[in-house]
């Protein structure tokens, strides 16, 4: 039997690909370390759950609790979701 990470891991996504309104949970940045701090340090590290407020064109903005951010799409591209 999977465990509850094995099916999360085969069910993350980009971002980028992430529909407005969806409630989604960061599973893994894909990236050099440099991106993983930039990310975290807006918030965005592994485990957090953001909500896709805007996805226009290859733009985001996202919602962490209070806080807004915009992402373009090759950051996009690097963060993997699952649904929540």
């Amino acid at each position: 039997m999977k465990s509850g990470t094995d099916a999360s891991a085969s069910s993350a996504f980009p971002l980028a690909m992430a529909r407005e309104g969806t409630r989604v949970r960061i599973h893994k940045l894909v990236g050099g370390k440099g991106l993983e701090m930039r990310l975290t340090s807006l918030g965005l590290n592994v485990g957090s759950e953001i909500v896709v407020a805007l996805h226009q064109g290859g733009k985001l903005v996202v919602l962490r609790e209070e806080t807004r951010l915009a992402l373009g799409a090759g950051m996009a591209h690097k963060i993997l979701v699952v649904e929540r």
